[in-house]
């Protein structure tokens, strides 16, 4: 199921905008979520790198490693005021990503180096077992907002705040124009 919704907080003085969809943990599900999760972006008119590599690295994990015969991943994209967090859930509690160094000529093992070089902060909460999430959050330059007339109802992420001794955000790509609104589906 694709769900997307939009509410203004007040708090924040901008929009906070979800998309979640529930997909196979298969390469293709892993392949779709990327896929989804491009086109979701390019609606809200915010940029596609890095969060694409990012939601592919996630959902490629989820789908390698989370994996249960039966059990789907869950593959949710919140943005709350300048900030885009990616959020991957499989049901493999028990196994706990960490980046490692993979040796030289190893054909696998690095992809949460790549997430944690693009992402400004990532993680995995404590969560309900068997239940897992790996989370990521990309600072944008500028809070988005909708086009006039854009009005939705939808709920937050719980985005967390920055930590001590996590790494400062870098230097992310402009905007691109926004896109004509989007309605959720009933």
């Amino acid at each position: 199921m694709n769900q997307e919704t939009v509410a203004p907080d007040a708090e924040l003085g901008s929009c906070i905008r979800n998309f979640s969809v529930r997909l196979s943990p298969t390469p293709r599900g892993a392949r779709l979520a990327r896929l989804l999760a491009t086109e979701q972006l390019r609606e809200w008119g915010l940029p596609l790198h890095p969060a694409d590599h990012i939601v592919a690295e996630l959902a490629a994990n989820a789908a390698t490693h989370g994996r249960i015969q039966g059990r789907d991943f869950d593959l949710t994209l919140y943005v709350i005021g300048a900030t885009l967090r990616i959020e991957v859930t499989d049901t493999r509690g028990e196994r706990l990503p960490r980046a490692q160094h993979a040796s030289p000529d190893a054909e696998s093992g690095r992809g949460l180096l790549l997430v944690e070089a693009l992402a400004d902060r990532w993680g995995t909460p404590p969560g309900r077992p068997p239940r897992k999430t790996v989370w990521a959050e990309v600072t944008l330059r500028q809070a988005p907002e909708p086009a006039p007339g854009y009005v939705s109802f939808g709920a937050t992420g719980g985005l967390s705040p920055k930590n001590l001794g996590e790494k400062e955000p870098h230097q992310t790509p402009p905007l691109l124009p926004p896109g004509r609104p989007r309605h959720p589906r009933g």
